[in-house]
């Protein structure tokens, strides 16, 4: 009890010390203190009061469970409550990962069973990971999902049509709805993410008129920028990482005609930069933190060039599935039976089809990436991982003969691809 006392008056001494010295000063400064009051008087701003000064950050709220708490990691607090849209796909759980680390409340939202969310839990501590479930095509289960966050996150895309979502569906007029949404909820800060290569009217390669997911990209960004203009915009080369659609996708049977691989003009008129889900997951939450991005568009590219058809030959001897296992490449314009079978695919399994094969999957593959000079991830200060660090981890499970558990220095050690200039 006495120890309470005692505390509870010295607090009240240095409060009083502070406010004396606070008059003290503003005499000195020749400022009057109905002057020095007005300038830190808080300020209505929505039915939220915030202080008026400077360089000071603006408190969104001054509810004691809105302000930042802890020391950092997941069990704290962080002051961002972050709504994610397509938190369950491949670069959503990279995402949630490194906001959960931060101590940023997430609100994960997801349109299917919640099966298909629940493992995101584990990025937060308890109570930091809530689920809310929407529907892309409802406005209002939008603007539910976002009512109470101050960062929206949209990684929702599609990149192969399915019969209830096309890609206008999902990568224009979806992403015209989250940011309307976020507009009239008065988010702080949206990011979207389009994509390299997205233009208004792509050249064709092996589809007349270009790749639609392209066209539906640009459309998207354009739409994002209309409804919010301070968006922090992404356009991602082709990510690698774990379960990701680029490294598996040309190792896959699906994509293989037996054990051959065509490819447009062989690949080797075909440039690729691809970039690590990891980099551009941490680049997403630098990008949160800094108030320079508003507005601003990113390039997410990796740190090397390759020719396309470097890149296949290589993850085929990372596999151990070389030309003496029978493995060739070939001009696909020798090969009708290619764009059959992504048709086939794309028809037979509306949903889902097998491995992405599909048509605009085929027509994107001739696409070389052109970086058009914005801001990279080296801007935001993220160190880049190159594909030869990663590579033998990540195409592991598609080794010829994986159950044999090899001995160090066993098989000889696959060449690395030769960089594009």
């Amino acid at each position: 009890m006495l120890n309470f006392h005692f505390v509870c008056k010295r607090q009240m001494l240095r409060a009083a010390m502070a406010v004396s010295l606070l008059k003290n000063s503003s005499g000195l400064l020749g400022v009057s203190r109905g002057a020095l009051s007005a300038a830190v008087r808080p300020a209505s701003t929505g039915g939220v009061n915030v202080a008026q000064a400077g360089e000071v950050e603006v408190l969104p709220s001054t509810r004691l469970t809105d302000l930042p708490r802890g020391r950092g990691g997941r069990s704290s607090f962080s002051g961002q409550v972050v709504t994610v849209f397509g938190g369950t796909g491949f670069l959503g759980r990279y995402v949630v990962n490194r906001l959960g680390k931060t101590g940023s409340q997430i609100v994960a939202t997801y349109r299917g069973d919640d099966y298909d969310v629940r493992h995101l839990k584990l990025a937060g501590d308890l109570g930091q990971v809530v689920f809310c479930h929407y529907s892309l095509k409802d406005l209002d289960s939008i603007r539910k999902a976002v009512r109470h966050s101050n960062i929206v996150i949209n990684l929702v895309g599609r990149d192969f049509n399915t019969w209830n979502f096309k890609f206008d569906d999902v990568n224009n007029v979806g992403a015209r709805a989250i940011a309307r949404a976020c507009r009239e909820a008065g988010v702080k800060t949206l990011v979207h993410f389009s994509a390299l290569n997205a233009a208004e009217n792509p050249e064709g390669h092996v589809l007349k008129g270009g790749s639609q997911f392209l066209k539906s990209k640009w459309r998207g960004e354009m739409a994002v920028r209309e409804e919010f203009p301070d968006a922090v915009v992404f356009r991602p080369a082709d990510m690698f990482g774990q379960e990701d659609r680029f490294t598996r996708y040309f190792v896959s049977l699906t994509r293989h005609q037996g054990k051959w691989m065509p490819l447009y003009r062989k690949g080797e008129h075909t440039i690729k930069q691809p970039v690590f889900v990891g980099d551009v997951a941490r680049a997403v939450e630098k990008a949160i933190r800094s108030p320079d991005s508003a507005g601003e568009t990113y390039e997410a590219l990796g740190p090397r060039r390759y020719q396309l058809s470097e890149l296949v030959d290589w993850f085929h001897r990372v596999i151990r599935k070389k030309s003496d296992w029978g493995y060739m490449r070939y001009d696909m314009k020798w090969d009708p039976f290619l764009m059959l079978r992504a048709r086939a695919n794309e028809m037979i399994c509306p949903s889902w089809p097998i491995g992405t094969f599909v048509p605009d999957k085929v027509e994107r593959e001739c696409v070389t990436d052109q970086p058009t000079g914005a801001p990279t991830l080296s801007d935001l200060g993220v160190p880049l991982t190159t594909m030869e660090e990663r590579i033998m981890w990540e195409l592991k499970p598609f080794k010829a003969g994986a159950y044999y558990e090899e001995q160090l220095d066993e098989f000889e050690k696959p060449a690395p691809p030769r960089v594009a200039v």
